[in-house]
């Protein structure tokens, strides 16, 4: 790492700690843990929160429930965690209640349930764009944060894009029908990365056309000025994107990707594309 990108990580740490939160956050559960441990999740939650908001600006919303569920024994500092859809929508969090804060900081858990919160709730057979854009986002979010390096960011993707072209080739059929039976198939891989390879595709191809084009994260950020209506679904979503980045980069896309038998073709070179 030369000497810049340590400088703009110490700077991007340093401006995490010391910001505010533009968002009120309403812990549930909270009592249940010691007087320490409430200190460490508290900093924890604040921190991707606030590392959220740095890459993809405030929520529409004003507070965001957290519901914690603290765990004596886990095998991983955050083993489970979901969005729970209402008004206003909130996360749940599975953790182990002895995590080292620095431990729970660097787990990609937090930071993709809070990418979820970007987006509205979509139907079962899109559920590849909402879990590939959470997937998307919270690598981005974690590299911009500083949470990760760039080498990471680039090995994260690959070996994701991996794993969903594999488990393709054993969670057969159109892209849209495994997604909306994912959870009984356990056709993750394949959904997620899907996801994924979309929103590398139109960042590539929104680039392509006009390099000072807004970045995905980007367009999410201004897409917060306008979600207004929980309502809203998919089309009204990718009409959204396109209308943001004067572009037919998405619908064309998504027409494409619903049919998808294949899983996508993403190269490293198309990966070297996205951050530098």
């Amino acid at each position: 790492m030369n000497l810049n990108k340590l400088l703009m990580l110490v700077l991007s740490i340093s401006f995490i700690s010391r910001e505010a939160l533009s968002i009120e956050l309403k812990y549930q559960n909270f009592d249940a843990l010691s007087t320490q441990q409430q200190s460490v999740v508290k900093s924890w939650i604040e921190y991707g929160v606030l590392a959220s908001e740095n890459t993809l600006g405030p929520l529409s919303q004003d507070y965001v429930p957290v519901k914690l569920k603290p765990r004596y024994f886990a095998f991983e500092p955050v083993p489970w965690a979901t969005v729970n859809r209402g008004n206003p929508d909130g996360i749940e969090l599975h953790f182990n209640r002895y995590a080292a804060e620095s431990t729970l900081k660097k787990d990609w858990t937090l930071y993709h349930e809070i990418a979820h919160l970007y987006h509205p709730l979509l139907n079962y057979e899109d559920f590849w764009i909402s879990e590939g854009l959470a997937t998307y986002l919270q690598n981005i979010t974690m590299l911009e944060n500083g949470i990760i390096s760039y080498h990471d960011f680039k090995n994260r993707l690959w070996s994701g894009l991996s794993r969903g072209k594999q488990q393709t080739k054993s969670k057969q059929g159109k892209l849209s029908s495994v997604s909306s039976n994912m959870w009984s198939l356990r056709a993750q891989q394949r959904v997620y990365w899907s996801g994924v390879a979309f929103f590398i595709e139109a960042e590539i191809a929104l680039k392509s056309k006009t390099p000072s084009a807004p970045s995905v994260a980007q367009l999410i950020k201004q897409y917060q000025l306008y979600r207004k209506d929980p309502t809203q679904d998919t089309n009204h979503f990718i009409s959204k994107l396109d209308q943001l980045s004067h572009s037919a980069v998405f619908t064309n896309l998504y027409r494409k990707y619903i049919h998808r038998k294949d899983f996508p073709i993403i190269t490293r070179t198309q990966i070297d594309q996205l951050r530098h």
